[in-house]
């Protein structure tokens, strides 16, 4: 099967031609014709399989005939991240360049003025991340009430960072009879409550299960660290010892991106850095590098894990390992895409166990474990993977009684506590006080008071 099978546009073709993709995947194969004779899609995709072009190609024909009104976009595409935002806003770019459709990005990081210009004009396309969008709302300079296709990407990334309150509040303001395009990766039960209420009658398309990563030919391995303290050394082992192109190394807090950062950076290797509370003009700039080959190495969070598509990467480092078991497989997948090997490497401790079972759960494997040279491989903790407070102790069993303690003798001239005085032997309060009335000024007038006033 090729594009030209699929029902779309002579622009829209060349405009795919152009970028050089002639056959299309799984799921832009199955969604785009159900997209164009208008039908609700509920897709379960993950990362890689090509499910941003399945909804940006058929929306430039479905919105080619027509046009926006100042202030009300035609149609609303929601991301959980800016990278995601401003990815999808560049296939628009691509597909639709035969196409005079018009754009919005919404994202946090950019001047509200800006954003306010373009929208003044009428947009076709409003791309944006919830948070900048209910700004942008609750300040009027958007309406959402003429939108007649929805997009909700990654919404499964959209329940972890929060944003489900926000999107059920969007949709509230929305047109009732709209289009609905919902993808996931993955399918819990509050994103499966999600689409009982925000879809009518879709069709339901699912592509490459979550529990097999994106790419077969990732090449997957697990090193047991014995303390937290020895994760980086041990990171800077396989980065040297592998044939390190560019990587993607993960961690799991801001804080920590930073940190490992910069040590790094101490050791000579070429590393940037990515998170969220960074400005948008430097997470930009930084991805622009990485992606070019001026930086080799980008430590960074999970907002890196999802939907960006990064060129031949040659490996993924999971510095920290994922407390969600599904984001190992979004992380793993930035490499071994479009048919390429990649090599993907996790340092764990012992007491991440539950962890590590999740993701061997998930995957249906066991990770191979692999050792570096000067660390011996350890043992993963089961259970909750918490440390036993008893460890280093004796294993004597807890019924046993404690042994007493001999008390030390009391000194001589100290009364002990069992031998003072019972409290009803002690004076009571009221024999205590003092019982001499309180006089006052009336009774008593001190003699300062009654001398006479001398005159000068």
């Amino acid at each position: 099967m090729s594009f030209s099978d699929l029902g779309l546009s002579e622009q829209v073709l060349k405009a795919v031609s152009d970028a050089g993709y002639q056959t299309p995947t799984p799921i832009q194969s199955q969604a785009i014709p159900y997209v164009l004779m208008g039908r609700d899609i509920l897709g379960i995709a993950q990362t890689g399989t090509g499910k941003t072009a399945s909804f940006t190609l058929p929306m430039i024909d479905v919105l080619s005939a027509g046009r926006a009104k100042a202030r009300m976009p035609r149609s609303l595409i929601l991301e959980p991240t800016r990278e995601l935002a401003a990815q999808v806003a560049e296939n628009f770019d691509i597909y639709g360049k035969y196409n005079k459709l018009s754009k919005a990005l919404l994202i946090g990081g950019v001047s509200f003025s800006d954003q306010e210009q373009v929208l003044d004009r009428g947009v076709d396309v409003l791309i944006a991340t919830p948070g900048r969008l209910m700004d942008q709302f609750e300040r009027g300079k958007v309406l959402l009430n003429d939108v007649k296709l929805l997009v909700i990407d990654e919404a499964d990334r959209m329940l972890d960072m929060g944003f489900i309150p926000d999107i059920e509040k969007i949709v509230s303001f929305l047109p009732k009879i709209r289009q609905t395009l919902f993808f996931s990766a993955t399918m819990p039960p509050e994103i499966r409550r999600l689409t009982e209420t925000f879809l009518m009658n879709p069709k339901q398309i699912s592509v490459a299960p979550a529990s097999k990563p994106a790419a077969e030919s990732v090449t997957q391995g697990l090193i047991i660290a014995p303390a937290a303290e020895a994760k980086r050394e041990i990171l800077r082992s396989l980065l040297r010892r592998e044939a390190v192109k560019n990587a993607l190394i993960f961690c799991n807090r801001k804080r920590d991106v930073g940190i490992l950062h910069k040590s790094l950076e101490r050791h000579g290797f070429n590393a940037g850095a990515l998170h969220g509370d960074m400005h948008q003009s430097v997470r930009t700039e930084t991805l622009e590098k990485f992606k070019s080959g001026e930086i080799t190495l980008l430590v960074c969070s999970d907002v890196a894990a999802r939907g960006l598509d990064i060129d031949d990467l040659s490996h993924v480092f999971n510095f920290d390992v994922p407390i969600h078991a599904e984001d190992y497989i979004h992380r793993i997948g930035r490499t071994g895409r479009a048919g390429r090997s990649g090599t993907a490497f996790t340092i764990a401790t012992g007491e991440v166990g539950k962890f590590v079972q999740a993701i061997e759960r998930l995957i249906h494997k066991e990770i191979p474990r692999v050792e570096v040279e000067g660390y011996a491989g350890g043992m993963l903790e089961a259970g909750d993977g918490r440390r036993r407070r008893g460890r280093g102790r004796s294993e004597a069993p807890r019924s046993e009684p404690p042994k007493e303690r001999a008390e030390a003798p009391a000194p001589a001239n100290v009364t002990p506590f069992r031998q003072r005085p019972p409290q009803q032997d002690r004076p009571r309060r009221e024999d205590r006080e003092d019982r001499t009335p309180v006089v006052g000024l009336g009774d008593h007038v001190p003699a300062f008071l009654l001398r006479g006033v001398t005159a000068r």
